[in-house]
């Protein structure tokens, strides 16, 4: 992989604490400044470190495309240890994201354990699709030491990671389940996803999944489950009938090797073939489930739910449910998967969301930086327009399970990249921030595992070791000890970042003043490459300067405006220092800068 040489001050990165933040007295903003926003932000500044829990502890590094568990290994929960869990803390971690918990479809035989087998045929990967769910009672056999032990497992796993001060979220997957789904873990009286479903109708209210009436389930005609080797039970055929639609909308018996065709879609009251008419005038059985389902989790003591393609379930639902969770469990949140800018609001207002994904704004806007082109504009329309009003509710991330990796040659190949885009990411506004496991050491999600091919991810379908993140992993020490200097150096700058993020108040709840308007016109500030940014509460004032350029240094003399100092309660008259908290520099008296390629800085402003 490419060298990470990070440059000049961002490689002094020593840890320093900085005291809890006060709480700020809301400064009014004057809304007619074309460079700020009325928003009062909110103090919303998680900081989640995603992890696939199947990965995240495996310490095999054969990666045999498409091999088995016993091949490539399979991290369990109990990999994730005390030691682990303290090396995350240092990170500035606030929760912890353990993806891929609970039960589903797999091509691993547990009929040892009185776990049913699954079909090839109707699976996605060796390992299978997390997000195929088999058993919304039960958590994945793959991820215990013992199968039998594995809810414990689990439940020990919430606890550790509690007992490190960090919380925890997990998947909620409210759209499928797996074709084979049936709850062999379901608690006393719980009624079955399915089982008093009337299966000669399309559609009826109280249904839980949409049918095909006198069609039977076909398997795509070119699905090759596992290559060149035979699946179990691989055939080409799988019995289902009546056919059930398919998890991403498709209405047919026949869906596409393109399609979800190993889920099948649960039915919330909305008659999708005729018209998308609702019945929602008495609670569909499918909400009620999917509460009790939300409930028995809460039950765990976890502390809230990535909520998978929120958008493809009616809004209605989320507006019932969530309240109805948060009533047993006040506290609880609701992180929701989301890509339509328009709907933001809605799912925020009327769906009761705490956070939502901010993918198609910031995160495309800042890719396109990050692979030389873009525009640093595509920052402001972020704040200025798709989540002017709820910024504080937006989760920001530059990678997850679903994206491309940055040190990938499909994606920006230098983690250096992310220098700049990882800063504007996490202190742009006061809400969530999100860095997914093996980003800090610049993964590139390399080879072909199997299911997933070569495309710059790393597989949630296959049974995998991750090479870059196993130097630090190294053998369960979790000591960064094999990680070259470059590396070493770049998961530094991720944990200065996030916790120079989350241990200052203006960055946790400051509000915002966008400065290019104030240097457009300087030589030496270009603006397509250049951003800054004020982040301010009455207590604390933060200048954010980066540079996304890869290859020029430039040498501006940021202008800070005398209505911003006023915003910001400073005087435009008098002489302050600034003094940058991604280095240990000693504070500097002004701003002429020398803004090296891919960096980023952080000032203080103080009165000299």
């Amino acid at each position: 992989m490419k060298q990470l040489l990070l440059a000049g001050s961002l490689l002094a990165l020593a840890a320093f604490a900085l005291p809890n933040p006060p709480v700020d007295k809301k400064r009014p903003a004057a809304p007619q400044d074309p460079n700020t926003t009325a928003e009062v932000p909110q103090d919303n500044k998680l900081v989640i470190y995603q992890l696939m829990t199947r990965l995240f502890g495996n310490k095999v590094a054969l990666n045999k495309p498409y091999g088995t568990i016993t091949e490539n290994g399979c991290g369990k929960f109990n990999d994730i240890t005390d030691k682990a869990l303290d090396e995350i803390k240092k990170l500035g971690v606030s929760h912890v994201w353990y993806t891929g918990v609970i039960e589903h479809a797999t091509m691993t035989d547990y009929t040892a354990s009185g776990i049913p087998a699954d079909d090839a045929d109707v699976v996605k990967g060796r390992a299978g699709s997390p997000y195929a769910i088999k058993d919304y009672y039960d958590v994945a056999p793959d991820l215990a030491v013992v199968v039998k032990n594995r809810m414990p497992e689990y439940e020990a796993l919430i606890k550790r990671t509690h007992d490190h001060g960090l919380k925890v979220l997990m998947d909620f997957i409210p759209n499928h389940v797996a074709r084979s789904y049936k709850s062999d873990a379901k608690p006393a009286g719980v009624v079955d996803l399915g089982a008093a479903d009337d299966k000669t109708k399309a559609f009826a209210a109280n249904n839980n999944f949409y049918y095909l009436p006198g069609k039977a389930f076909v398997v795509p005609a070119n699905y090759n489950p596992l290559g060149p080797l035979k699946g179990p039970r691989e055939d080409g055929k799988y019995a289902e009938n009546p056919a059930k639609a398919t998890g991403n909308d498709v209405f047919s018996e026949a869906p596409s090797v393109d399609d979800w065709f190993e889920t099948v879609k649960l039915n919330y009251g909305v008659d999708y073939q005729n018209g998308r008419k609702t019945h929602f005038e008495t609670v569909p059985d499918t909400w009620k489930k999917m509460r009790d389902i939300l409930l028995f989790w809460a039950g765990k003591n976890v502390d809230g739910f990535r909520c998978d393609m929120a958008e493809m379930v009616p809004v209605e639902f989320w507006a019932w449910v969530i309240p109805e969770v948060k009533k047993v469990k006040p506290n609880i949140i609701f992180m929701g998967e989301a890509y339509n800018a328009k709907e933001y609001k809605t799912y925020l207002d009327k769906g009761k969301f705490d956070y939502l994904y901010d993918k198609v704004g910031l995160y495309d806007g800042l890719r396109r930086l990050m692979t030389g082109g873009g525009n640093t504009e595509d920052i402001t329309k972020v704040w200025k327009e798709e989540s002017n009003g709820f910024s504080s509710r937006m989760l920001r991330f530059l990678e997850n399970h679903d994206e491309q990796r940055i040190a990938s040659k499909d994606f920006a190949t230098d983690p250096r990249r992310a220098i700049p885009a990882m800063t504007v990411t996490a202190t742009l506004a006061s809400g969530p921030v999100m860095l997914y496991f093996g980003q800090e050491v610049g993964e590139p999600g390399s080879g072909a595992e199997g299911f997933s091919g070569e495309d710059g991810r790393t597989s949630i379908f296959d049974y995998w070791g991750v090479p870059e993140h196993q130097k630090w992993l190294n053998q369960g020490k979790f000591d960064g000890a094999k990680l070259s200097p470059e590396q070493k150096s770049l998961r530094e700058f991720y944990a200065r970042l996030l916790t120079v993020t989350s241990q200052n108040e203006a960055l946790r709840k400051g509000r915002f003043y966008e400065l290019q308007d104030a240097n457009n016109l300087g030589k030496e500030y270009n603006q397509r490459y250049l951003y800054a940014y004020l982040r301010y509460t009455d207590k604390q004032q933060v200048l954010v300067v980066v540079n996304f350029n890869s290859d020029k240094t430039y040498r501006p003399t940021i202008n800070i405006p005398a209505e911003a100092m006023k915003a910001m309660g400073l005087s435009p008259t008098k002489f302050y220092t600034y003094t940058d908290l991604l280095d240990t520099d000693e504070p500097r008296n002004g701003l002429s800068l020398t803004l090296a390629p891919l960096s980023a800085y952080i000032f203080e402003i103080k009165p000299r």
